[in-house]
C-alpha cells in the first residue's frame, strides 16, 4: 500500500496520458533492467501527468474568486477568500450538488487515468519514482527549514540597534576590500602568464565613501 500511494503521490503533480507517456519509448518499458539507465526519464513528463481534480469547493472558489475581485479591487485574497467561504456555506444545497457531481465525474476520469499509467509501470520504474516522490519531500522540507531559519535572522537584524549592525557593516565593506585585492592580485598572475581572457573585463573597485546611512 506505501508504494502505490507513493506511486499516485508523485502522478498527482503530472499531467500526460499513458499513451503520451509512454510514446517513443519503444522496448524501453518492456525491460525493467532497461530504466536504471535513465533515471531522470520521469522527471523530464512531471509537468504532463493527470492532476487531482479540484474538489467542489475549491472549484466554487476558483469561479468566485475574479468576480469578488472586481467588485472588491483594493481588498486583499485572504479577506476575498472568507467572502467566499461564507457565501459557499450559505449556498443550497442544490446549487453545490453541481459542484460536487462535477468533481466526482473528474474524479472517475482521474481514477481511470493513473489506473491505466500504473498498468504500463515496470517495478523497477515504480521504485524510481518513489525514489523522486523522497527527494522531493526532503527538498521541499529543506526550503521551508531554510526560509524559517532565514525569517528568524531578518528579525533578529531589525531588532539589532544601529551601533550594532554598524559592527557588522564595517566586517563586511573589509571583507568586500579584502576580496577585492585578491581578485586584483590574482588577475596580474594571470597577465603575467599569458592568461588575459580569464580576467574581467570591466572591474570597479570599491572606493573611499562615507560611512553608510542606518
Amino acid at each position: 500500500m506505501a508504494l502505490l500511494r507513493g506511486v499516485w503521490g508523485v502522478l498527482n503533480a503530472l499531467g500526460k496520458s499513458g499513451a503520451d507517456l509512454c510514446a517513443g519509448c519503444g522496448s524501453r518499458l518492456r525491460s525493467p533492467f532497461s530504466f536504471a539507465y535513465v533515471p531522470k526519464w520521469f522527471s523530464s513528463s512531471l509537468s504532463g501527468y493527470p492532476k487531482k481534480p479540484m474538489t467542489s469547493y475549491v472549484r466554487f472558489s476558483k469561479e468566485q474568486l475574479p468576480i469578488f475581485k472586481a467588485q472588491n479591487p483594493d481588498a486583499k485574497n485572504s479577506e476575498l477568500i472568507k467572502k467566499i467561504a461564507k457565501l459557499w456555506r450559505e449556498l443550497p444545497d442544490s446549487e453545490k450538488k453541481i459542484y460536487e457531481d462535477a468533481y466526482r465525474a473528474d474524479w472517475q476520469v482521474y481514477k481511470e487515468e493513473i489506473n491505466r499509467i500504473q498498468e504500463q509501470l515496470t517495478p523497477s520504474q515504480i521504485v524510481s519514482l518513489e525514489k523522486e516522490i523522497m527527494q522531493k519531500r526532503l527538498k521541499k522540507k529543506a526550503l521551508i527549514k531554510k526560509r524559517v531559519k532565514l525569517k528568524a535572522i531578518n528579525e533578529n537584524w531589525k531588532n539589532l540597534s544601529n551601533s550594532q549592525k554598524q559592527v557588522y557593516i564595517q566586517l563586511a565593506k573589509d571583507d568586500k576590500i579584502r576580496y577585492y585585492n585578491e581578485m586584483k592580485s590574482w588577475e596580474e598572475q594571470m597577465m603575467e602568464v599569458g592568461r588575459e581572457d580569464l580576467i574581467r573585463r570591466s572591474v570597479k573597485y570599491p572606493a573611499k565613501s562615507e560611512p553608510e546611512q542606518l
